[in-house]
């Protein structure tokens, strides 16, 4: 590094250029650092290809480095105060003018009159369950640009991060109520943006340089569903075809669960997802012969179908003698949520 990189480097720590200039375009590679804003929430996670990001932003870049020097770290120990996470080349084209002007943005008075000419968006969120949903940012959907999905329904406390494709040209991820930002517009494939929804909520969002191209959507925050089974709630609160319902089946001699149904991001669900029978009730597993090989385990119960199989029909049965709440899954498909639970009365 010569001396005059060094300076620059330097200047960048003492003066906290980051602080100075809230959505400035400093870029970062592979180095995780928390932005202006929310600093325990907003986060750009990860921008691969410095030159690439240099040519996107024209600005000040930095490039993560294994090696550190002494300020480094407590600059480090807390992200959020400093605009360099670790040690790294400085370009000597510094100067950085700031010349994004922030979109006059309000929230909707109807959201769904809003997201109706949202790119890719068919009238109906997408439901997605676990602590961790992507979204992508530049996906062509009939030739637009748009997110996808668009509008997503999640729990509180979901991070969901928005993950660049790379296509489109430059993108970014606004809140139309502010909430959230990712800042400067990016056209680098890799670069990340996550944020924590600890609160239920309608957060509507945009890419301002396709404001007017409709690409925009949604995160909607709800209450998981619930059966008032705290049991099955629990169970079920990462199945994303699950939405509270007990399919009641009591009185009946035998009853039918489909297995590879549409869920969870492929066929990959049981319907009815919770059933409730009474004690002699016979309940057999018909399989779709979609997606993939599946089998059916419960849990603590020693009972299950054996080994698993793609091929379509009625390949388990079991007749439930005795009271209680039995859990089931996929034993291939269980982490994307491919779950059931039958109340037997």
């Amino acid at each position: 590094m010569n001396s005059n990189t060094a300076n620059i480097k330097e200047w960048a720590l003492d003066f906290r250029f980051w602080n100075a200039a809230p959505r400035s375009c400093v870029n970062l590679t592979k180095e995780l650092i928390a932005m202006p804003r929310s600093p325990d929430r907003r986060r750009f996670l990860q921008s691969t290809a410095l030159a690439g990001l240099a040519a996107t932003a024209g600005c000040l870049s930095v490039a993560s480095s294994s090696e550190s020097s002494p300020g480094d770290e407590a600059a480090t120990a807390n992200p959020t105060d400093s605009p360099v996470a670790a040690d790294g080349n400085v370009s000597s084209d510094s100067t950085c003018q700031v010349t994004d002007t922030p979109s006059q943005l309000t929230p909707p008075e109807s959201l769904d009159d809003w997201l109706a000419d949202a790119n890719g968006y068919d009238g109906e969120p997408t439901r997605k369950a676990g602590s961790q949903v992507d979204i992508r940012v530049g996906e062509s959907v009939d030739g637009e640009m748009a997110f996808a999905p668009a509008v997503i329904e999640v729990a509180p406390m979901t991070r969901v991060t928005w993950d660049w494709t790379g296509h489109g040209g430059q993108h970014n991820v606004v809140a139309l109520d502010s909430t959230f930002d990712s800042g400067q517009p990016n056209a680098q494939a890799g670069t990340s943006y996550e944020y924590i929804f600890d609160e239920t909520g309608e957060y509507p969002f945009v890419s301002e340089p396709d404001l007017e191209s409709g690409m925009k959507g949604a995160v909607l925050v709800r209450e998981p569903p619930s059966t008032g089974n705290q049991t099955v709630d629990m169970w079920m609160r990462d199945v994303e075809n699950f939405d509270g319902t007990v399919t009641d089946r009591t009185g009946s001699s035998v009853v039918t669960i489909t297995v590879g149904v549409e869920g969870n991001g492929g066929s990959f669900g049981f319907a009815p997802p919770v059933l409730r029978v009474t004690t002699g009730t016979t309940v057999n597993f018909e399989w779709t012969g979609d997606g993939g090989a599946h089998n059916v385990v419960f849990e603590n119960a020693g009972i299950h179908s054996g080994e698993v199989t793609h091929e379509p029909g009625i390949h388990f049965q079991h007749t439930f003698e005795e009271r209680g709440t039995y859990r089931y899954t996929c034993q291939p498909h269980s982490a994307l949520g491919q779950k059931g639970a039958i109340i037997v009365d």
